[in-house]
């Protein structure tokens, strides 16, 4: 895997659902991100986080190294399954990351290539602000040509 902290620019997936959520960035370099999902503005009726934050963050982690090494004018990432346990409420901000390594991203680009798909299963921890895994998801991302023959 590629070890160095170069920021890698990419074209912005604009979902206006997630973006109300506030999620950022906290790190992301190719086949890596690290993303944080603020606790204000996602809490619950009794102040910790919301369910449906932590799927949101799921998603985005497991998504985004893709998404950065799509060719966007030929391919497109899409959810096929994802699944949360659930450890303890969370009362702070939770953070989540993921990465594919050079191998991961060369294997799916070459089924892209060969049969215009390609998947992965994203398995991902998300941890509290003391860093304790407060739930942990399974992802699993498919990668679709866009005149893929469904």
């Amino acid at each position: 895997m590629k070890t160095d902290a170069k920021t890698v620019q990419t074209e912005k997936y604009s979902v206006p659902f997630v973006e109300r959520t506030g999620m950022r960035p906290v790190e992301k370099r190719s086949g890596y991100i690290h993303m944080l999902m603020p606790l204000a503005g996602n809490e619950n009726h009794v102040g910790v986080m919301y369910m449906g934050a932590f799927t949101v963050l799921a998603e985005a982690a497991a998504a985004t190294p893709a998404i950065d090494f799509l060719d966007k004018q030929r391919f497109f990432p899409i959810i096929k399954d994802l699944f949360v346990d659930f450890r303890k409420p969370a009362g702070s901000d939770v953070t989540a990351e993921y990465s594919l390594s050079d191998e991961d991203i060369a294997a799916l680009q070459a089924d892209l290539e060969r049969k215009g798909s390609a998947g992965y299963l994203a398995e991902i921890p998300m941890k509290d602000a003391e860093g304790v895994t407060v739930a942990e998801a399974k992802v699993t991302v498919k990668l679709l040509s866009h005149g893929f023959k469904k």
